[in-house]
């Protein structure tokens, strides 16, 4: 079982979870998460040599939330993946990161390549910066529709999440696993107007097998304090795509891994099946081809811990040298 302690990271506090000894592993946890997401690797990665730390970053669990809103662009959430190496007496690191930890752990990469020794991302696909907004962008394309529109509403996704925390949790988890029936696509991730995201969401009667009542119970209780802060990223949307605008154009140039579901709504997002196809052409410093999961949705490491941690300890291991 990993350790758990605080620690002050960037003019915060955040929680960590930390098992092994050896070069050092960041493990980001994505929405709606914590560092228990990654339950299943920290002991794998442990024996095959490495120092493995999985934070509740901030906004989730039990660390610090900001009230501020601008407290989470990007470059903060850099920032604390930067100082949390820094602060575990290492001046460099492999960082992973799976759903929105994904961005954050390529923008490491990207804005700081002298502290990420390597990269992996889950569902999320390296950034490439568009030409818009991005919010501003799904809003036309989606009517407003898109989840991500709903969530920017101050107070209103904040107020449905919360009013029964667990039955969000199992509805969320339940929807963009590759248990969930129907097609996979960016339907899933649409708001029917004048309701509420959860109303259209099914509320599965058994959980899958890869998420059990007490790994709920466990999720449930890391949102004790709320939604607010972990929805407050969604709303950073388009002032990340502001302050990234010096690295318009520019490439992740670290050692780089990709894994997704074939059943993860999130890479079947507009544009997105392309991208990842490109990927080898768009990327050199990718290892391999992206590694597509069959049968598995969006809580990548979790549905599919095994072949994640052959990935994983593979592509570390071949770094590590």
């Amino acid at each position: 079982m990993p350790a758990h302690r605080m620690i002050d990271v960037n003019g915060i506090r955040l929680h960590i979870a930390e098992h092994g000894e050896g070069p050092l592993v960041v493990l980001l946890h994505g929405f709606p998460e914590s560092w228990h997401s990654w339950r299943h690797q920290f002991g794998p990665l442990a024996d095959a040599g490495f120092r493995v730390v999985a934070p509740d970053q901030r906004g989730y669990g039990r660390s610090d939330q900001p009230a501020d809103v601008s407290a989470y662009s990007i470059l903060h959430l850099v920032g604390d993946v930067v100082g949390l190496i820094h602060a575990l007496g290492e001046e460099q690191a492999y960082v992973v990161g799976h759903d929105w930890g994904a961005p954050v752990a390529w923008h490491s990469a990207l804005l700081r390549p002298d502290v990420v020794l390597g990269v992996a991302g889950l569902s999320v696909p390296p950034p490439f910066r568009g030409a818009q907004p991005p919010l501003a962008v799904m809003d036309r394309r989606f009517d407003g529709r898109f989840y991500w529109n709903y969530f920017n509403r101050p107070g209103v996704a904040d107020a449905e999440f919360a009013r029964d925390t667990r039955t969000t949790l199992r509805k969320f988890f339940f929807m963009a696993s590759g248990d969930a029936p129907g097609a996979v696509g960016v339907e899933r991730m649409l708001v029917e107007d004048g309701r509420g995201w959860l109303e259209s969401v099914p509320d599965p009667e058994v959980l899958p097998p890869w998420c059990t009542e007490d790994d709920l119970d466990a999720l449930t209780e890391s949102f004790s304090r709320g939604f607010t802060g972990a929805l407050n990223w969604y709303r950073n949307l388009d002032r990340n795509w502001e302050l990234t605008a010096p690295w318009h154009g520019a490439v992740v140039t670290r050692p780089a891994l990709y894994v997704y579901g074939d059943r993860d709504p999130v890479p079947a997002f507009p544009g997105t099946p392309d991208l990842i196809a490109a990927l080898p052409r768009l990327m050199p410093s990718l290892r391999r081809k992206p590694i597509e999961l069959a049968g598995c949705g969006h809580w990548t490491q979790q549905e599919r811990p095994d072949e994640v941690n052959t990935a994983l300890v593979d592509f570390l291991t071949e770094l590590r040298g």
